[in-house]
Order: C-alpha cells, then structure tokens, then sequence
C-alpha cells in the first residue's frame, strides 16, 4: 500500500446505470472494498454488486425494544411494588397485565430512537464535508451522473495501478480526489 498523503481516492464516471453496475461488480471482485457509488436514483442490485450485504440495524433495533421493555416494565415494578404499594382491591402488588400498554410503548419508542439515531451513527452523519464535494464534476451525481469512488485507505489501493485499472472499466473520466 502507497502512502497517498492529502489524496481521498479516485473517483470514474460512467455513461450510465449499466455501466457503473458492471463497474462496482469488477471492482469488488478485484478485491477493492474501501467503495462507494453515487448515482441520481437508486440501481436495483448495484448494494450487492459492491459487496454490501450485511448491516448492523436489525440486531441494534433489537437491542433498544428489549431494552425498552425491559425499562418500561422495571419502572412499573420499582413504583408499585418497591416504592409505593398499594394493595387495591387484594389484587396482587405486581399485577403485570395491567402494565402491558406502557411496556409496548416504550418497546416502540426505544426501538425506532435506536433504529434512528442507529442509522445516523451507522452512516456517519451528519457529515457538512466530503472530499467528493472538491470535484466540480461529482454535481452532476444529482441530476446524470454515474460514479464510483474507490477511497485510498482501501488495501489494495495503489495510486498507479487503481487508476489503471479504473480507466479499463471504459469510464468517462477517472478524476484524483483531493483530501
């Protein structure tokens, strides 16, 4: 691996959707996994062409319900029956179907905070600053361009031989990304 100091990556556009979906294909089975695509719509299977299939959110969505739970029902415990009891009609002090309303619903706020909060963290955001955003072409990624940026943390990433490799894949142009 080079040292590429003040370099992000190499960044290739492509003439269209097809392309830039056999490109990722490539790149990933060269090996490359420090990737990304940037497209204006999304491209069905273009995730799974980059490598990306596994993701973290479900098992941390789990993990914020179950916890939810777990703090909406020990609440109630600790006030009725730890803090505070009150013996109403000889009903039992941990009377928990009457409980089942509040511990639902702080199964669900805890669950879709995670699953947001999860995403934003999980995503690196919020990011005000890419280094793409130093390439005057990368605009057009919100209206008709196809791009696909391989970053120089990446392994294999060698300046020369990537940017070779890139300009096989028949891009319109493979552009240096400036730190």
């Amino acid at each position: 691996m080079e040292n590429n100091p003040g370099l992000y990556g190499l960044l290739a556009e492509f003439e269209n959707p097809k392309a830039l979906l056999q490109a990722a294909r490539s790149v990933h089975e060269a090996g490359y996994t420090r990737i990304d695509a940037y497209s204006p719509f999304p491209i069905e299977g273009l995730s799974d062409a980059m490598g990306f299939r596994r993701t973290r959110m479900p098992l941390l969505i789990l993990i914020g319900g179950v916890t939810g739970a777990l703090c909406g029902f020990g609440l109630q415990y600790y006030c009725a029956v730890l803090s505070y009891p009150i013996n109403v009609a000889g009903r039992p002090l941990n009377s928990w179907p009457s409980w089942i309303p509040v511990t639902f619903e702080m199964t669900i706020l805890l669950a879709s905070l995670t699953a947001v909060f999860g995403l934003l963290a999980l995503c690196g955001l919020p990011m005000p600053y890419h280094p793409l955003f130093n390439v005057p072409r990368f605009s057009r990624a919100t209206r008709d361009g196809f791009f696909l940026c391989i970053e120089s943390l990446d392994p294999r990433f060698e300046r020369t031989a990537t940017r070779d490799f890139l300009a096989g894949l028949n891009p319109r142009e493979v552009l240096e990304v400036p730190q």
